[in-house]
């Protein structure tokens, strides 16, 4: 007899979307048959024709936490993260005090997240200048790679490597680097302005073209991995596309405001729609989509980046001075899924896009996946009901996103933490670990 068994006509499985029974047990799926299939169980569910999926990873999320608590904690962020589907979320090592970039801090860091986690959590290094002797011991603390800036990163703590750092650092250690990747040779100053298209103007395509390329040479000369993080520029696909033809070990994720949002739709003075690199316009989005759809695009992922309502700067609706970033990772799963069905994707399509890429992408074979062996991470998701966005009635500490009043589809009813049910209320998240 085991723990659990769910039944769903629409479960999402290694064969794609079918009728199926899950069994788990100890935390583990230890058996995935026919949807009518006998298994002793301590208790079942049958969710019918809502649908049954693996809990989604979330490679990019910025909790915050010590630090700028305020802005977001690890509580909110993966009491929201469970409420969208997101069983595993990886911290990036910046807008914390301390940043990532030791494992004196990454220790800060664990610490201040024990007993608040909801969902699982693990976490990248940072690369800044003059630490790269510190990225072997990080490396060795389990982290899951590391991350650097070509540019501003947006607060002092972290600043962004030259070209030459990058490349030293992809030499001391064999490791996942990330890499937001825009040259600040071709950004340009933001006057004081509440229109969209002046923000646009500062931070060119032309900016991720060159830093895309600038990664993909250090990789080719260190023989290192670099993943090109939040891809807003199609026009730098080519570039990724040719690296990876000749063996270069470079890869890219997008986000879900890159592929449904419009600059041409983004009203003067809406700061809520601000992050870096900006969104662009739909002929731009289309594209990414079509490279999603081949693999040249890996995954996709939130950059969940909030702030407080102060610092997005509604009140003067100043482009320039607001904070940068999209507050998203509950909503995620619902925009993809809207978007991705209206072109002719399934659920199956999703789920490899925000599941399974990005867990094997950072090693975690045991996640974003119903498979026998898999952790028993688990949604029950109605993928046919609608909701308008409120956002008061998200979880994430501060209610500011650019999805405000939105018609989505898809609801998540019920979210598994390897096999028990996330309620919100009493966190058993645990802290993962690089898997070699």
């Amino acid at each position: 007899m085991v723990d659990l068994v769910l039944r769903s006509r629409r479960a999402v499985t290694a064969r794609g979307e079918r009728p199926a029974a899950v069994a788990v047990d100890s935390g583990k799926i230890v058996a995935v048959g026919a949807y009518d299939e006998a298994m002793p169980a301590a208790d079942e569910i049958d969710l019918g024709d809502t649908a049954l999926l693996p809990g989604l990873v979330d490679t990019h999320v910025h909790v915050n936490e010590p630090g700028r608590t305020e802005w977001e904690g690890f509580a909110t962020a993966t009491r929201a993260a469970a409420a969208g589907g997101v069983t595993t979320i990886i911290d990036m090592p910046l807008n914390s005090l301390p940043p990532t970039i030791n494992t004196e801090a990454l220790t800060i860091k664990q610490n201040a997240a024990d007993g608040q986690i909801h969902v699982d959590v693990g976490f990248w290094g940072g690369a800044v200048p003059g630490n790269a002797g510190e990225l072997p011991g990080l490396h060795a603390a389990g982290v899951f790679g590391f991350k650097a800036f070509l540019a501003d990163s947006g607060v002092p703590e972290f600043p962004p490597v030259s070209p030459a750092e990058l490349a030293t650092a992809l030499t001391a250690v064999d490791a996942q680097f990330v890499v937001h990747a825009e040259d600040p040779d071709h950004l340009h100053a933001a006057a004081s302005s509440p229109a969209y298209a002046d923000f646009l103007a500062s931070r060119p395509a032309d900016a991720e073209h060159a830093a895309v390329a600038t990664a993909i040479e250090a990789a080719r000369r260190a023989g290192g991995r670099v993943h090109i993080l939040h891809l807003s520029a199609a026009g730098a696909l080519p570039l990724i596309a040719a690296a990876r033809a000749e063996g270069v070990r470079v890869t890219a994720e997008t986000c879900p405001h890159y592929l449904t949002l419009d600059a041409a739709r983004i009203p003067d003075g809406a700061t809520e729609f601000k992050c870096c690199p900006p969104i662009r316009d739909a002929a731009n989005a289309g594209q990414l989509w079509r490279a999603l759809a081949d693999g040249l695009i890996t995954c996709v992922v939130s950059d969940h980046s909030p702030c407080t309502p102060e610092l997005k700067r509604r009140d003067t609706g100043d482009f320039a001075a607001a904070w940068g970033g999209i507050a998203s990772v509950q909503l995620g799963l619902p925009v993809i899924w809207t978007a991705a069905r209206n072109r002719g994707h399934g659920l199956a399509d999703v789920v490899d896009w925000m599941g399974r890429r990005p867990a094997d992408l950072v090693g975690l074979h045991g996640k974003g996946r119903i498979a026998v062996g898999a952790d028993a991470d688990l949604v029950a998701f109605d993928p046919d009901e609608e909701f308008v966005v409120d956002p008061h009635r998200l979880h994430h500490r501060n209610p500011v996103t650019p999805y405000a009043g939105m018609v989505l589809r898809g609801v998540v009813r019920t979210t598994w933490l390897r096999g028990r049910t996330v309620t919100g209320d009493a966190p058993h998240g645990g802290f993962l670990t690089r898997e070699d």
